[in-house]
Parts: structure tokens; C-alpha cells; sequence
């Protein structure tokens, strides 16, 4: 098997060895001094998602996402990679598979190109969608439906699957969806609360929840569900953004700040990110919160002030006079 050194690597694929560096902290490919033909194709891959502008850490989650859903070890050589606004979906065995919401996706260019293999069995089950090919059938019939403004169809075809299979979470969520549009609020809650026992690691069902709840002007709920999303997936960046908001809400500027700066950190481009970063400079402005850093040693106050230290917890805290 032909072997490429780094500088080979570098030179064939045209980038820096920052670049490549920048790749192997975040975990995206491993460190190594040899790659073979397959690891040039992952890299190019790589390079060409990065020249998209699609955030490393959305690459990375959405690899670590898919090896943990679909049982792969190396989904950018194991699966097609399609990108879906600022994350990955990943086509494979006939399915498309957003594996973050853990949810199957319509895939329009294989039914435009007259290709309709459907998901193996077992694909169907490691991403929680149950075996029989009728209910994925419906399933994409109803996304279909969705995508062609058919909305009563759409509607009647995800509750033919939910007839089938009460647990199928992803019908739960997508007419969920169709009734919080509709503002039929109450069944919207409903169908995201059975997502959420059907597949508790469903991270777009407590995301979607979280936006009922507001709508229905129950924050606390709605903050409770978006941390869980944001529990289940730390760089969920509209759950970060849709907290900031809460928070502000119920006066908790502190907290808003927090998720502000995580979901500027996660996207960091567009009118979202410009709006998240208006919001930090009103807070720390207004409230007159600053950002300090954690010191592991006392530093002693500057005279005539009052200051607070951070001390490791295994130590005694030192006596300031104030």
C-alpha cells in the first residue's frame, strides 16, 4: 500500500501544517507521520467542509455523533458526508442521517436520481427507527409531503406511523413540529414529550420542547428542557442562544452571558452571532459584569478596594481585610 509522508501530505492536498496541526487537536484525524490513499481522501474531505466555512467543532460533533449512533469508527471514510446548514449529515445503506437530532432524513438527490435503496435493518435500528421498510416509506412520503407545502397529507401520514409505532420519534418530532406551526401549542408539547421518553438522549426533542414551553410562556420549563439539550449536546448552538433569551427573561443577565458567549464561541459568523454579540456588550455595559479569569493563587487586593480571590478548593481561603 503506497505511503504518503507529511510533507507529501501537505504539498499534494495544499495546505499549511498549521492546518493540519489545527485538524489533529481537535481530535478530527489522528497524529501520524505515514497516511495512506484513504487518509488523503479524509483530509480532503476535511479541507473542503473547512473552505465551506462549516465549524470544526460541528465537523467534530457530528463524526463523534455518528460513531456513537451508527456504530462506525471512521464515518468520513465509512459514510458521504452532506453538509446541512451549519452541521453534517451522513448518507449511508440508502439512508440520510443526521446523527446529532438522531434523526433519518429525505434524501432528495437519490429519489431526483431515481435511487431508492432503503436503510438495512440494521442501520434503521441503530439510529432508533423500527425495522419495517413500510414505516421509513411513510416516513419519507410525509417529509415529502412536508417539503411540497402538503400539510394535512403530511400530518395524516405521521399519525398512520404513530398508529404503528407510538415510540417512533422522529414522526413524534416532525408533526410535533407541523402542530407548533399550526399553534395548536398543546399537541405540540405532547408529541415532543413522547419523543423524549421514546429516545431520552433525543437531543432536538428537548430543544424543540423548550421552544413550546416558551411559546406557552412557561420558562422555567423552557430553560429546564433547553439545558438537558444542551446537557445532551454542550455545543448545541441554538439551545445556547434560545437560553440567553430565557434568561434575560427572567432577569438572570449572568446566565444569559454565559450562553451568549457559548453560542457566539459555536458560531461566530451571521445576523445571529452579530445580535448574540450586541447582547454581551449591553450586559457587561448595563449590568456592569466583567469577565475575569480563575487565578490558582491568592492575588492581593489593590489598596483601598475590596477584591475577591479564587482559591483551590483543598485550601484554606485568606483572611481579606476589607
Amino acid at each position: 500500500m503506497t505511503s504518503y509522508r507529511r510533507q507529501d501530505v501537505l504539498r499534494i492536498l495544499e495546505i499549511s501544517a498549521r492546518q493540519l496541526q489545527a485538524w489533529e487537536r481537535t481530535e478530527l484525524i489522528p497524529q501520524q507521520e505515514l497516511y495512506t490513499f484513504q487518509d488523503l481522501g479524509q483530509l480532503r474531505t476535511l479541507r473542503s467542509l473547512r473552505e465551506d466555512e462549516v465549524p470544526a467543532a460541528s465537523i467534530r460533533d457530528s463524526i463523534m455523533a455518528m460513531k456513537a449512533v451508527a456504530g462506525m469508527s471512521n464515518p468520513l471514510r465509512e459514510a458521504r458526508v452532506v453538509r446541512t446548514g451549519t452541521r453534517l449529515a451522513f448518507r449511508h445503506r440508502g439512508a440520510m442521517v443526521d446523527p446529532i437530532r438522531r434523526q433519518l432524513l429525505f434524501d432528495f438527490e437519490r429519489v431526483g436520481g431515481q435511487q431508492h435503496a432503503a436503510a438495512s435493518p440494521s442501520t434503521l435500528r441503530s439510529i432508533g427507527v423500527p425495522d419495517p421498510r413500510s414505516l421509513q416509506e411513510r416516513f419519507q412520503a410525509a417529509v415529502q409531503a412536508e417539503e411540497a407545502g402538503e400539510k394535512n397529507r403530511a400530518i395524516a401520514l405521521y399519525q398512520e406511523i404513530l398508529s404503528i409505532d407510538s415510540q417512533y420519534a422522529a414522526a413524534c418530532i416532525n408533526l410535533g413540529t407541523l402542530y407548533f406551526h399550526l399553534r395548536q401549542f398543546g399537541r405540540a408539547e405532547e408529541l415532543y414529550r413522547r419523543a423524549t421518553v421514546a429516545d431520552p438522549g433525543y437531543v432536538l426533542a428537548y430543544f424543540d420542547l423548550g421552544n413550546v414551553l416558551d411559546e406557552l410562556e412557561r420558562i422555567d420549563e423552557s430553560i429546564a428542557a433547553y439545558l438537558k439539550a444542551v446537557t445532551l449536546s454542550p455545543r448545541y448552538a441554538d439551545a445556547h442562544y434560545n437560553l440567553a433569551l430565557a434568561y434575560e427573561r427572567t432577569g438572570e443577565p449572568r446566565n444569559a452571558l454565559r450562553h451568549w458567549r457559548a453560542y457566539v464561541k459555536l458560531d461566530n459568523h451571521g445576523p445571529w452571532a452579530d445580535h448574540a454579540r450586541g447582547q454581551i456588550r449591553k450586559l457587561l455595559g448595563r449590568e456592569g459584569i466583567s469577565i475575569v479569569a480563575r487565578a490558582d493563587h491568592f492575588i492581593a487586593p489593590h489598596k483601598g478596594r475590596a477584591a475577591l480571590a479564587l482559591v483551590p478548593a483543598n485550601e484554606a481561603a485568606p483572611q481579606i481585610s476589607l
